[in-house]
């Protein structure tokens, strides 16, 4: 027996059993495929470096031999198993390309298509999807590969979760092993935006772990705090809520909760013919003052939230006669016509014909409560208010007509932000608002009069607050550096009695909101049958009566 032996030490060389060869890659471009062969040596070198002070031994691979076999190809296009063979691959890993549906190539686009087989447009996927969609098929030959990828947020939330998440859990037998939720991510390259991203973790669910791992950052731009989950949403959150860890949101096209219609404003189809800033409309009436009764107040969602607004002309009610004495108003209508008559859209050319009309025009006889399309992700709350008949609101407004203070105050509330933020898209990383998928699907709580009556009372409290600051827009009440101590109190006073609504025992985050509020979105969506109730009933009696005796 040697002397090492006799002391119970080790060879540390034993410990390391990863080396350089053992990685296989690919890379569109062929420069940064040989920079890639050499910095996976690198990458090699400081971990001997760092092993070696660790253990006090010298390891050192020189002269270097075998080496990453780096494939200078498309990825999506490379079969994957000729790189590697499935069988003999342990894990995927990467940081595909960040790249939105919208500024796809046509060829980027048909690849993402094709990996879903979606048909049609290939949804809107960003590109980032398809390396999981290609990672979920490889995978299938050997189902004990592990998956991780650094992804754009917007995979797991918004209209993308229905359309990516049930190809990999129902076709590929993925589920979510951990995930880190958003997080800043930013380049050390000079110029580089910080981007917001997640990492997914995933496995064949005949290999997946007991317990997933979530790390979520209260600070997207600080350390992650982690907790333990049996299961995970393609939400990135805990699925405890619903029995079915896979169901995702869909949009509707109408509310599926029982509430009233929501509507867009305008959509306004005028190339900007008829629309005027301030300065621009008081132009327009010094030469043509006869104008002014047609001129009306025009808000979007960025006019309505920091206070100022544009005008439009509105000539849907215009008398001929009163028109033919404009000529300036005429040009515009001409103009208008010329524009709408020489597009390529069936639509718009069928416009041509009314020059009079806006657009997509659904007037309002009363006042009504208005959301913007957009609104920053520093706000804790979307700022939401009334506007009235004589104000015209653009396709950047959502319009609820006939509103009380009751869906004031549920619409404004934490609990509906919650759902938004979780469920609802993302501009960049500014909440996005829509109709099908944030406020047709968002399960409403059961209330009596007398809990509809207090919530309008407490609603009346918010809007009494920001009254009691005349000269602040929305955008400096709603800043959480500026908001006013009044306002986020009635705001937390009003988050409370809706919070009772939903449950007794109280929320710790708007991650706990958003699971509850999951499970009741499953219910929404797939309804117990009579039988089905009835038996649960029973099966709540006799465990009863088990815990009873």
């Amino acid at each position: 027996m040697g002397e090492d032996a006799r002391q119970g030490i080790l060879d540390p060389s034993l410990l390391s059993r990863v080396t350089v060869d053992q990685f296989y890659g690919i890379e569109y471009e062929e420069f940064p495929a040989m920079i890639a062969e050499v910095a996976m040596w690198m990458a090699d070198h400081i971990a001997n470096n760092a092993f070696n002070q660790s253990f006090s031994v010298n390891i050192a691979r020189i002269p270097l031999t075998g080496g990453a076999t780096i494939r200078h190809g498309d990825a999506l296009e490379v079969d994957w198993s000729e790189v590697l063979p499935a069988e003999k691959c342990s894990f995927v890993m990467g940081n595909p390309p960040f790249v939105g549906a919208k500024y796809q190539t046509a060829e980027q686009r048909a690849q993402v298509r094709r990996l879903a087989a979606l048909g049609g447009s290939g949804g809107t996927l960003d590109y980032v999807a398809a390396w999981f969609l290609k990672a979920g098929a490889y995978l299938q030959a050997n189902t004990r590969i592990r998956i991780a990828f650094v992804a754009t947020n917007s995979i797991t939330q918004g209209e993308q979760v229905a359309q990516l998440w049930p190809l990999l859990f129902d076709r590929y037998g993925l589920e979510i092993a951990f995930a880190h939720r958003t997080f800043s991510w930013g380049s050390e390259a000079r110029g580089k935006a910080h981007v917001h991203v997640v990492i997914v973790g995933l496995t064949h669910r005949d290999f997946e772990p007991k317990e997933k791992r979530l790390f979520s950052y209260p600070d997207i731009k600080g350390d992650p705090v982690e907790s333990r989950h049996g299961a995970l949403t393609a939400y990135l959150f805990d699925a405890k809520g619903a029995a079915d860890r896979h169901l995702v949101v869909k949009e509707e096209s109408r509310p599926i909760n029982g509430t009233v219609k929501m509507t867009s404003g305008v959509q306004m189809i005028d190339n900007g013919i008829l629309t005027f800033t301030h300065d621009e409309a008081a132009a327009f009436l010094e030469a043509e003052p006869k104008a002014r009764r047609f001129f009306r107040d025009f808000l979007g969602g960025q006019e309505f939230i920091n206070g100022f607004t544009r005008k439009t002309l509105y000539l849907a009610d215009a008398d001929p006669s009163a028109l033919k004495k404009l000529p300036m108003v005429t040009e515009r209508m001409n103009l208008l016509r010329k524009y709408r008559a020489s597009s390529s859209r069936p639509s718009t050319q069928a416009m041509a014909s009314y020059p009079t009309k806006l657009g997509v025009d659904n007037r309002l006889g009363s006042d009504y409560l208005v959301i913007p399309n957009t609104s920053s992700e520093r706000r804790d709350y979307v700022p939401i208010g009334w506007l009235g008949p004589e104000v015209i609101a653009s396709q950047k407004l959502r319009i609820v007509a006939d509103a009380s203070g009751w869906e004031f105050g549920i619409l404004t509330s934490g609990m509906h932000m919650a759902w938004l933020s979780h469920i609802g898209g993302r501009l960049k990383s500014d909440y996005s608002y829509t109709h099908g998928l944030v406020y047709n699907t968002f399960p409403w709580p059961e209330a009596s009069g007398k809990q509809r009556a207090k919530v309008g009372e407490l609603a009346q409290a918010v809007l009494d607050a920001r009254a009691a600051h005349p000269t602040s827009s929305l955008a400096d009440l709603y800043d959480p550096d500026t908001m006013p101590a009044n306002l986020r109190k009635a705001h937390v006073a009003l988050d409370r009695a809706v919070d009772r609504l939903y449950r007794r025992a109280p929320f710790d985050s708007d991650r706990d909101r958003v699971e509850h509020l999951f499970g009741l979105y499953e219910k929404l969506v797939n309804p117990l049958s009579d039988a089905e109730k009835r038996n649960r009933r029973t099966a709540r009696r006799v465990a009863r009566k088990s815990a009873g005796g």
